[in-house]
């Protein structure tokens, strides 16, 4: 597919904003790539999913290496929760006929409602506050500490509720795989409304899960022809750079400053999946 120049050049800085976004918030970078792709450049709804895919990886490979290394990302938790998303990705690729994908977006979309309305509550909170350390928790090790360079102090916490989240992340891999969307939203909303971890360790380690499912898939799109170099290269170059900035910038902002950016986000999508839901 020929692209002008001047249109290379204007994918590239979308994807930079995308990387920021995406790194800050641990939705990947596919919630600004793919409208902009159809909407702003007409281009093909598969070329434009498949170059989401290739931001997801960038985002995670962007900013896993700064939250790896200062040990905001919980690598156990994120392992541990990955087995759902992947266990429900393969219960929705089986039950795909069984079940109608317009009773999910909707069911999951009120899901996301209630989360928004969770965050809302938690807004003025920065750091979780008396979590109890949950049996599960304590057994498998996830509990964990991190230094929040905005307050200038190490935070410890606990996670809770441990079950629940782990519902929830099977659920987002049944969606996953009936509908063959993204995740990333339900991630954070599992770590941070029902696991009541802290949001900045919530993110990263979003992050870092999404590129982990998003490797698993790309081999498929890549097969399917989807993944068209001369749209993904100045996506991924993009999305690279924009992740690297955002994982510095987020380590600087203060968790309230993030929930404000991600609750409207988190509505848009919900919004989103109900209108796909009543659409049919």
């Amino acid at each position: 597919m020929p692209l002008l120049t001047t249109t290379v050049i204007e994918i590239f800085l979308i994807a930079i904003l995308a990387g920021v976004m995406g790194s800050i918030l641990g939705l990947g970078g596919g919630i600004i790539v793919t409208p902009a792709l159809t909407m702003l450049f007409g281009i093909d709804i598969n070329h434009a999913i498949g170059a989401s895919i290739i931001s997801v990886i960038a985002t995670s490979s962007g900013s896993a290496v700064a939250y790896l290394r200062d040990r905001i990302t919980n690598v156990r938790v994120g392992m541990f929760l990955e087995v759902a998303t992947t266990v429900g990705a393969i219960t929705g690729a089986l039950i795909g006929t069984l079940i109608a994908p317009q009773l999910l977006y909707i069911i999951f979309a009120l899901l996301l409602l209630y989360s928004a309305y969770a965050m809302i509550k938690k807004a003025s909170q920065e750091t979780p506050q008396n979590v109890p350390l949950h049996p599960l928790a304590a057994k498998f090790k996830l509990q964990g500490e991190y230094y929040d360079k905005a307050l200038n102090q190490t935070v410890a916490y606990n996670v809770d509720r441990v079950p629940q989240g782990f519902g929830v992340m099977y659920g987002a891999g049944v969606i996953s795989g009936l509908l063959g969307i993204g995740s990333g939203s339900f991630k954070v909303m599992a770590l941070d409304v029902f696991m009541k971890m802290p949001l900045k360790v919530s993110s990263a380690t979003s992050n870092f899960m999404m590129g982990v499912t998003a490797a698993a898939s790309a081999g498929i799109y890549l097969l399917r022809g989807d993944i068209n170099p001369v749209i993904s290269a100045p996506v991924a170059l993009g999305v690279l750079i924009g992740a690297t900035v955002g994982s510095r910038v987020m380590q600087r902002m203060k968790s309230k400053t993030i929930r404000k950016l991600f609750i409207p986000v988190m509505i848009y999508v919900a919004l989103q999946m109900m209108y796909e839901g009543w659409r049919g």
